[in-house]
């Protein structure tokens, strides 16, 4: 005779099974026909072997209107719960593509609630994995209300603890902006899309054709719209980068960026190898970065979008810090909408978790012309600006070759809250590069020269030498020193060492604002 506990065991082993089949075999075999990964598969991915603890497995739709009665399935079509990631605590939602096409619902959403609450309570990070056909039609304005309760709590989260959005699947609508408001998005190319309208309303509300990788595919965010950071050929390279990446942050804005082993390298006197002294010669500011910071430590964020802007993360005897350069390979560094935003919120990131923060400048402007001007680079410029000037956490600037005008103030110059200013001695800082200032103040004298070429190389030389020199800006105060580039890993060092008391707000500062 079987006891209660018996049954009821026998039970509840039925429902684990249930809930973890997901939406069938038919299904499951449809997603990876799709090259898609199951929920529970990008769970295991993500956490440490045997670490993960699943959440709310039992939880199930409430309503039976449209035969859902006979699609009800235990877990709501999404998978919660927490373990750990390289040793510590993370919280995840996963959604299952495979119940109900991944549908948000009342219970669904109430389950990813859950999840982020306990991620803000606990104060570690949150990881939200996308496969979902958005909101669940079936549920009318519960599915609505679902993302809107999920929206207040990624802006509770904001600034607190970090936010990584996984797009492994559709996100569409309303569902998209969950992951904006994250802090970093990733994205697998072909099977990840994103788009507030689907290709089939587009056309029939403006007639224009376009298929979803068109509208929204990982390479059309990585590029253009810049709204994902990291970009994937799969999945398993892609929850990599996101257990990478964890490496870099604190648990929460309470706490200090993770230390790792340092892997010192000494490289800085391959830098005037690097950057040529002829200020009209491009190179890849990456490769400062690499002579500056430790062995293969510079994680770069969002690589493909505003490529005249360099950001990302790297380690300085294993401690953390931003890196926000200007990139002279594309458009000469210049500044524009795109990279201002970029960069701008990168900066916000970095303060809202104690990232110290080094500026590598080589900026000839903002970038000029109608277009700029029209898409409001007065407007984004300003952001750049604003967030330099608000971040409280050690801010570090240096100057490699150029740093004109407004642009030279914007980069995080020492009047806007630089604590410390260096510049190597090939520097020129100045209101405007020598040619363009030569040409207004000496333009009738060079009109009346007997060889106006040969005038104007004079005047650029003497410009130069008395307005533009680095050693102008030292006299004056306005950098702290000239340095040799062989002394700059270790001056860095020194000046992050130095401003480690640098007295921090306690708790949150402030939210990560989408830019």
């Amino acid at each position: 005779m079987a006891t209660l506990w018996h049954s009821r065991a026998q039970q509840l082993l039925a429902l684990r099974e249930r809930a973890e089949m997901g939406g069938g075999a038919r299904r499951m075999e449809k997603q990876k026909a799709a090259g898609k990964l199951g929920a529970r598969e990008r769970l295991e991915l993500l956490f440490d072997a045997g670490t993960f603890v699943e959440v709310g497995e039992l939880v199930e739709a409430r309503i039976n209107d449209f035969g859902m009665d006979a699609r009800r399935v235990p877990g709501d079509g999404v998978v919660i719960g927490y373990g750990r990631v390289n040793g510590r605590t993370v919280c995840a939602s996963s959604e299952d593509f495979t119940v109900i096409g991944g549908t948000l619902g009342e219970y669904h959403s109430q389950k990813i609630c859950r999840i982020m609450d306990m991620a803000i309570d606990m104060k570690c990070p949150f990881v939200l994995i996308n496969d979902s056909g958005g909101a669940r039609i079936e549920e009318g304005v519960a599915s609505l209300s679902g993302y809107a309760d999920i929206f207040k709590r990624h802006t509770a989260a904001s600034g607190l603890i970090p936010q990584i959005a996984v797009i492994v699947g559709p996100c569409a609508g309303g569902a998209c902006y969950a992951p904006a408001l994250c802090d970093f998005i990733f994205m697998v190319q072909d099977i990840g899309k994103m788009f507030i309208t689907g290709p089939k309303v587009v056309k029939s509300v403006i007639g224009e054709e376009s298929t979803p990788e068109e509208l929204g595919g990982a390479r059309i965010h990585a590029e253009k719209s810049g709204v994902t950071h990291f970009t994937f050929a799969d999945e398993p390279s892609c929850f990599a980068d996101v257990r990478r990446l964890l490496t870099y942050l604190p648990q929460n804005s309470f706490e200090a960026p993770p230390v790792a082993k340092p892997r010192p390298v000494e490289r800085s006197s391959e830098i005037e190898r690097i950057v040529p002294d002829n200020l009209r010669r491009a190179y890849d500011v990456r490769a400062v970065v690499g002579a500056i910071f430790d062995e293969d430590s510079f994680l770069e964020v969002q690589p493909d979008f505003a490529k005249n802007a360099v950001i990302g993360l790297a380690r300085m005897d294993g401690e953390v810090v931003g890196i926000v350069a200007n990139q002279p390979t594309y458009i000469g560094g210049s500044l524009d909408c795109d990279s201002s935003d970029k960069m701008a919120r990168f900066i916000r990131f970095c303060d809202c978790f104690s990232i110290p923060l080094l500026t590598l400048v080589d900026v000839p402007a903002f970038f000029p012309g109608r277009d700029q001007e029209h898409r409001g680079i007065i407007r984004h410029g300003a952001k750049l600006l604003y967030a330099y000037s608000e971040a409280t956490v050690p801010k570090i600037t240096l100057i490699m070759r150029k740093a004109y005008g407004g642009a030279y103030i914007a980069m995080n110059s020492k009047n806007i809250g630089a604590d410390i200013v260096y510049a190597w001695p090939i520097a020129e800082i100045a209101v405007m590069g020598a040619e363009g200032a030569v040409n207004i103040l000496h333009k009738r004298e060079i009109e009346a020269a007997d060889d106006p070429q040969a005038r104007t190389r004079e005047l650029m030389d003497e410009y130069s030498e008395k307005f533009c020199n680095p050693f102008i800006a030292a006299r004056l105060g306005f950098i702290d020193d000239v340095i040799l580039p062989g002394e700059t890993r270790a001056r860095i060092r020194c000046a992050l060492d130095m401003l480690k008391a640098k007295v921090k707000p306690c708790g949150r500062k402030h939210g990560n604002i989408p830019m």
